[in-house]
């Protein structure tokens, strides 16, 4: 029987589609090796959004081929899609195939269809309903590895949905490239009616979006929260990348620091308790001094749950890689102010919810003691002697820096 690996780097959206392509294989009758040395067959599943993430790619082509030399090589995803070219000349034995050929090229097959069953080694589950981005911000390499845009049938994200329901997955994401942009191939339909008939469906599961671009984030979307706080969870991952409007327009980013702190407050004002995490870019090669004091201010005043911070890394032919570059002192200076900055917001929004009924879901034992996620994605520890799983109620009874401590409720 031949067997395979696969390996994935990077987002989400590259979790559930290697999850896809492992069904796949299953079906095809392949056999899953527990490292690449014993596979007839690599897939690496890469990522290109930092120079880190390439680099991590080609280090492990370079120990396949050295300690595996006989095993087949295929490379799909972001990297491979971005860098053809290159890997072609470095790696000359490795295929390059496309996330929309390897069912033909694989499996002989149409294309894989990107459904999943499940999501192995996750309590939550995954559903890709919408690939591409056509945005094409000025540090942003994805745009040149996934711009054509594409979403799946509005009837097969349901369907999906209802799956992994029955297969005993209490939470599921919706995750994508740029997931605002859903748009049903077949009805036409945009993200809130998708979340309207998801609100509709039977069953006890609630609904989490990955991240979500601010212009595309909607009154409609707003209000199926506002009306189904149990089947959407009140949550926001809505990236800003700079916090001062002159580097909004460096980075070709479509709003205003005005246009977020507005949708921050829409949100606020709809869904209560909600948790909203952001995405910021430190040492964007034209961010003064003074630009960045005035991101650091902007995120403070609009008080977010959380920060996800990256350091600015130039990837080749992009605009922003063609401009006089910071130094790495100074980026990663930056970068760690902003990761300060986080834990405050993180410990403010945890000891906030001190008090407060939450509905968590139990995830698993870490070191012995069982936690949860809330709905607005706030980690809980629960009591040792405690043995709930599913979704459950809780009181927050404390919080400790980033961790909130709960007890069941009766």
């Amino acid at each position: 029987m031949t067997s395979f690996f696969i390996k994935t780097f990077g987002c989400r959206v590259n979790q559930v589609e290697s999850q896809a392509i492992l069904e796949q294989f299953k079906q095809a009758g392949f056999m899953p090796a527990t490292d690449f040395e014993h596979a007839d067959i690599c897939v690496l599943n890469t990522c290109t959004v930092t120079h880190q993430a390439d680099k991590d790619v080609e280090k492990l082509v370079r120990q396949i081929l050295r300690r595996s030399p006989s095993t087949r090589v295929v490379l799909t995803g972001c990297y491979a899609a971005a860098h053809r070219e290159h890997i072609q000349a470095v790696f000359p034995t490795v295929e390059i195939i496309g996330k929309y050929d390897l069912g033909r090229v694989l499996f002989n097959q149409e294309d894989i269809c990107w459904t999943v069953s499940g999501h192995e080694g996750h309590s939550r589950a995954f559903i890709k309903i919408q690939d591409g981005c056509d945005n094409f911000c000025s540090y942003c390499i994805v745009p040149y590895a996934r711009n054509v845009k594409r979403s799946k049938p509005l009837a097969d994200v349901l369907k999906e949905i209802e799956q992994l329901v029955k297969n005993g997955f209490l939470e599921v994401v919706l995750t994508g490239i740029n997931i605002g942009n859903y748009l049903c191939p077949r009805t036409r339909a945009d993200l809130a009616k998708l979340c309207k008939e998801i609100a509709r469906m039977p069953g006890t599961f609630r609904i989490r979006f990955s991240s979500i671009e601010l212009p595309t984030v909607t009154n409609e979307i707003i209000e199926q929260m506002h009306h189904h706080p149990d089947r959407f969870c009140n949550y926001f991952h809505l990236p800003l990348q700079a916090g001062c409007n002159k580097i909004l327009r460096d980075m070709n980013r479509h709003y205003t620091t005005q246009d977020y702190a507005k949708r921050v407050a829409d949100l606020r004002e709809r869904v209560p308790q909600i948790g909203i995490f952001a995405d910021v870019i430190a040492g964007y090669p034209t961010e003064t001094q003074a630009d960045f004091e005035t991101t650091y201010e902007f995120i403070k005043s609009q008080q977010l749950a959380g920060l996800h911070v990256f350091s600015y890394s130039p990837r080749p032919g992009t605009p922003a890689a063609k401009l006089p570059q910071l130094s790495h002192e100074e980026i990663k200076r930056r970068a760690d102010k902003l990761r300060e900055l986080d834990k405050e917001l993180r410990t403010h929004f945890a000891a906030s919810l001190v008090g407060t009924e939450q509905v968590i879901f139990v995830e698993e034992k870490k070191s012995g003691v069982l936690h949860g996620i809330t709905s607005n994605f706030q980690q809980v520890i629960l009591p040792e002697s405690c043995k709930a799983h599913g979704l459950v109620r809780v009181k927050i009874v404390r919080a400790e820096q980033q961790l909130c401590y709960a007890q069941l409720c009766l």
